[in-house]
């Protein structure tokens, strides 16, 4: 039987290797087929580990080390892809291990997140360790009759070049190209990061005077409204595209019932599945904001926001947001003179999940503490609208405003349906939910503006991102809609010139900006012009 062992361990090292080698970045890629490859590192990491001496040992430290960084990098892209749809990034991803226990603890509980992320630290190790037994057992396999298996290291040398030049698909490098386009990842990074804190603190609104700006504005409250997860697929996949578009145009015609003009068209987001803050930092800022060092490097500047803008032009400026349970010190940077969080909105009702509390209560409370007063000065608000958050479970549905009160009227619906560990063994009902979600949101919104909207109010509508690659089919778009509603038609005159959309569903051909490009547009449209 020990025989036996040390015999099958050569074979399964070899297959280890040979795993590394060749396996894919993209869960979806990973089948039978797309292992069938000729890995051309195979070869070279065999003529290496044949090196004799204390050479040949560093070298089998070396290359043990190589391929547990390489293998632990394609894991990681793997995670990445399937959250974020994107590779993962060593130098700007660094804290997503704290962000994906988070987001965990909401859909499989803390236990299952903690265990999950133990696992995980395990699988690192273990993969490190393994790499080292693997490439022991390869050399020393290796070392039996050198001079043959150089012969065929060469000959296999040969057949890959040959492969290779003949344009076979099959001659693989991907190990090499992964790796090496992780470490040039890096550096760009680095270099990246240099030379975003180089203008970070370059604007052109920097010094505008406040009588200058939002002239067109000037009275009205100005309600800047981030969707969590509404993302452009609604509109383009099927099993979205015919409940969504539809409510689309049902929110057009109970809007203009109530008096409220609207357009429509697209914004492309920095991020996807996640991170929504990048997406409000770069909306708000005007600076592509992609990644969390470049976020941090934001609420390190003295670039002003559209926020301390329109602070600067007089409004009561407001950051209401409903997630935000603890201490938030990068508030500061955006201007806001009052921040209503989770524990300022008071919500008595059950929380939805991950969800704290229901978008209605968060738009109802809004208008309770603050707009509802006659005796104040206009107000700007950026609102985190979140019951469009994954896992999606339970989903809320309108009641009649006045019925709002302190939420406890919501308990029934925060207890209704399944778990999210229930709902998420059916793909099929993930996404039906994520649907109702954000025909939720809509309706909320529409059904708000209706209720205690005036000539008075604006708002602006968009998403922070595309839902993650599970519910999407890994598409490779990261447009979301945006949305202008006003009741008075000036506002939208203001805004012509951008050809936006006439009502709530954007057509297919409508605009699509960078997010980066709104705050600066907005400014624009609705200020007087001034010498900057």
């Amino acid at each position: 039987m020990r025989r036996y062992l040390q015999y099958s361990l050569t074979p399964l090292a070899f297959i280890f290797i040979f795993l590394a080698l060749v396996i894919s970045n993209r869960l979806s890629w990973i089948t039978p087929a797309g292992l069938l490859y000729f890995p051309l590192e195979l070869f070279v990491l065999g003529l290496l580990l044949l090196i004799p001496g204390r050479a040949g040992t560093a070298m089998r430290w070396v290359t043990s080390i190589t391929l547990a960084i390489g293998l632990i990098f394609r894991i990681a892209d793997i995670s990445a892809y399937q959250v974020f749809s994107r590779s993962f990034n060593p130098v700007f991803d660094a804290y997503l291990l704290v962000y994906g226990v988070r987001l965990l603890e909401t859909s499989i509980g803390a236990v299952g997140a903690y265990t999950l992320a133990a696992l995980l630290v395990l699988l690192a190790v273990g993969i490190v360790v393994t790499s080292f037994f693997a490439i022991k057992r390869y050399q020393s396999w290796l070392r039996q009759s050198p001079k043959i298996t150089a012969g065929f290291l060469t000959l296999g040398f040969l057949l890959w070049f040959g492969l290779f030049f003949a344009g076979s698909p099959r001659a693989s490098r991907w190990f090499y190209v992964q790796l090496s386009a992780q470490v040039r990842s890096t550096f760009t990074s680095v270099a990246d990061l240099r030379s975003f804190r180089e203008v970070v603190n370059e604007d052109d609104y920097a010094s505008v005077p406040g009588d200058t700006l939002f002239q067109k504005l000037r009275g009205k409250d100005v309600l800047v409204i981030f969707v969590e997860s509404y993302g452009r697929t609604v509109l383009d996949k099927s099993e979205y595209s015919t409940y969504v578009r539809p409510a689309l145009n049902q929110a057009t015609e109970a809007l203009a019932q109530a008096g409220f003009y609207s357009r429509s068209a697209f914004l492309t987001s920095p991020t996807v599945g996640g991170i929504s803050w990048l997406a409000h930092g770069t909306a708000l800022s005007g600076l592509w904001i992609d990644s969390q060092v470049r976020y941090d490097s934001l609420m390190m500047s003295d670039r002003p926001s559209l926020v301390r803008l329109f602070n600067r032009a007089g409004w009561r400026t407001l950051g209401v947001m409903p997630a935000i349970t603890l201490n938030w010190p990068e508030g500061q940077y955006f201007g806001y003179d009052h921040i209503l969080t989770a524990n300022e909105l008071d919500y008595k009702g059950k929380p939805f999940n991950y969800v704290t509390m229901p978008d209605q209560f968060t738009l109802s409370r809004l208008y309770t503490l603050e707009l509802g007063s006659e005796q104040r000065q206009p107000v700007m608000a950026e609102i985190a609208l979140i019951s469009s958050h994954a896992p999606w479970t339970p989903i809320p549905h309108l009641i009649d405003w006045q019925q709002v009160g302190d939420g406890s009227v919501f308990n029934e619906q925060a207890t209704a349906g399944d778990p999210a560990e229930v709902v998420w063994q059916d793909k099929n009902r993930v996404i039906r939910q994520y649907r109702e979600s954000i025909e939720y949101v809509i309706a909320s919104i529409v059904s708000y503006a209706a209720t205690y909207g005036d000539e008075n109010l604006v708002i602006l509508v968009l998403g922070d991102h595309q839902p993650m690659p599970y519910v999407t089919d890994e598409t490779e778009n990261r447009d979301v809609p945006v949305h202008l509603i006003a009741r008075d038609p000036a506002v939208l005159d203001a805004v012509t010139h951008w050809n936006w959309t006439t009502g709530m569903l954007p057509a297919d051909d409508a605009p699509v900006w960078r997010m980066d490009q709104l705050r600066d547009r907005f400014i624009d449209a609705f200020s007087i012009p001034s010498e900057r």
